[in-house]
């Protein structure tokens, strides 16, 4: 076979099964992480008329009236292109969701081909690059949870990089593509910033390299300026219209995981390490590893990357790949050592370094093919075993969201709930104007269409809340508080009590999981 044409065979192939995938769950669509679950809420209130990126719910200190919060902890894309679709096409919550699922992993492949090539690697290493991401767990879980930000973020980075590559001069192109594409890059998701930041560094290391020092000052004032312009408009057009990750500070603390987990990042990231451990740290489903084991994995994990990262550094040849590195890697750990130690509202999760875990892989696959065959064998075998683990997650995911998740006005799978305690939460909905649904799961509201909703964060097993996050006073009609079985006890009064106007609870089993408690 003419070598030339296996990498286009790897990336349309790619693209196949994307677009298979892709009609799979337009058929039947995905379920919602939580992020975006509470974007798709705010597009519920501007679908009733709430006002741009505000979310509409009854106040916490009288239920007869309503309170409007804009919600800048999450940036709009992940909830606006759904929303486009569905006001272009006339389809619903979840198809808008699938067709937004495949644009964006179509674009992620194609940008990040097109930039792996540019960077000096070979259309073969680009596209075994490729066929290794698309193995990784973060790639295919959008086709069983809609991961949000995540995905449009993905879809984009591979152009962005693209241009950070592509400018040989300073000029209006540049200042175009640095306002443009700082606002997309926000627009799909808000950690985009650091990466914004650590891409326009690239390009005035790349333009201003060999140069006398004042070429060096005018070509940041070429980059600056209209970079200045983006943070702006986000400042005082976004981030400072309500709270934010980086508004809320516990005070400075040290700690080995602040200094390790950074550092681990390529690795964590780049390997779905912290994927398949379910959070080494932040657990997001059952604990694989103890806190000591998996501190002890980050620390190896840290010590591994660094090796990686100048190995990559001294036997590359492209000039610009190794610039990319040195700045991303240095950028990642700077910033998110720094929120560590200051405690910022920022989760120790793999998926904030993504970039990271997908710009060592090229490297990688290059520096493999210059080796012995040994080697390329363990990762292949590496390789393997993650896509096997990717496949086994979306066979059994999508056959639960297709058969047992339950589906309601929005047409997302909500697994979360039952069919039969679904119908019934609509039923009562179409038959009220007037009252209040309780959920502690943030998918749930986007069914309810007739009347207003407050959703709770979930108890833990150690039953420790916030009292203040949880009261609701004041009295406005009926109330209808949904809870999973497992609620019963404790939980379910602790939620009860969050409403002391109401009296007069009534217990209806909804269905062998779930209860709802109603006050009318």
């Amino acid at each position: 076979m003419n070598k030339s044409i296996i990498p286009k065979a790897i990336i349309w192939g790619l693209s196949a099964i994307v677009v298979t995938l892709g009609i799979l769950i337009f058929l039947s669509p995905p379920a919602v992480f939580p992020d975006p679950a509470n974007g798709f809420q705010v597009m519920r209130s501007m679908e009733m008329w709430g006002g741009f990126n505000r979310l509409i719910s009854p106040d916490a200190e009288d239920l007869r009236k309503n309170t409007s919060v804009f919600l800048s902890w999450w940036t709009p894309g992940q909830y606006l292109v759904p929303y486009g679709f569905k006001l272009a096409f006339g389809i619903n919550t979840g198809r808008a969701t699938a067709l937004t699922i495949i644009l964006f992993q179509l674009l992620g492949i194609w940008g990040f081909y097109l930039f792996f090539k540019k960077i000096g690697f070979t259309p073969l290493v680009a596209a075994l690059s490729l066929l290794f991401i698309a193995c990784q767990q973060f790639f295919v879980v959008p086709f069983i949870f809609y991961s949000g930000g995540e995905l449009l973020l993905f879809g984009f980075l591979g152009w962005f990089l693209l241009g950070c590559t592509s400018f040989k001069t300073t000029g209006i192109g540049l200042v175009f593509f640095v306002l443009i594409a700082g606002l997309i890059g926000f627009f799909c998701k808000s950690s985009f910033l650091w990466i914004y930041v650590a891409g326009l560094i690239v390009i005035w290391i790349r333009l201003s390299s060999q140069k006398p020092l004042l070429q060096w000052l005018k070509n940041g004032i070429w980059i600056g300026v209209p970079a200045t312009i983006v943070l702006a408009i986000i400042w005082l057009f976004y981030l400072s219209k309500g709270p934010n990750p980086g508004s809320d500070a516990a005070g400075l603390k040290f700690s080995l995981k602040a200094l390790a987990f950074p550092l681990a990042s390529p690795l964590l990231a780049g390997f779905s390490i912290d994927d398949l451990a379910h959070g080494l740290i932040f657990h997001t489903g059952k604990v694989v590893f103890s806190d000591a084991v998996a501190l002890g994995i980050i620390v190896v994990s840290a010590v591994l990357s660094l090796w990686l990262v100048l190995r990559l550094l001294i036997h590359i040849p492209d000039e610009n790949y190794r610039l990319i590195i040195k700045v991303f890697y240095t950028g990642a750990f700077l910033f998110f050592t720094v929120a560590y130690l200051r405690q910022l509202t920022i989760t120790y999760e793999a998926r904030h370094f993504r970039i990271l875990g997908l710009l060592i892989v090229p490297g990688i696959i290059f520096l493999l093919s210059k080796t012995r065959w040994f080697y390329s064998a363990i990762f292949l075998f590496i390789s393997s075993a993650i896509a096997l683990t990717s496949i086994l997650y979306v066979s059994t995911g999508y056959s639960y969201n297709k058969n047992h998740s339950a589906r309601g006005n929005s047409g997302l799978a909500q697994p979360y709930i039952d069919q039969p305690a679904m119908d019934q939460i609509l039923a009562i909905d179409k038959q009220n104007t007037n009252a209040i649904f309780v959920f502690v799961d943030a998918s749930l509201p986007v069914e309810i269409k007739h009347n207003r909703v407050i959703v709770l964060d979930p108890i833990g097993d150690d039953l420790k809340i916030d009292y203040e996050d949880y009261e609701h006073s004041g009295h406005a009609g009926p109330l209808y508080v949904i809870l999973p079985e497992r609620y019963a006890g404790d939980k379910e009064q602790m939620i009860l009590r969050s409403f002391p106007q109401y009296r007069g609870w009534e217990g209806t089993r909804l269905s062998d999981g779930y209860v709802m408690y109603a006050a009318r």
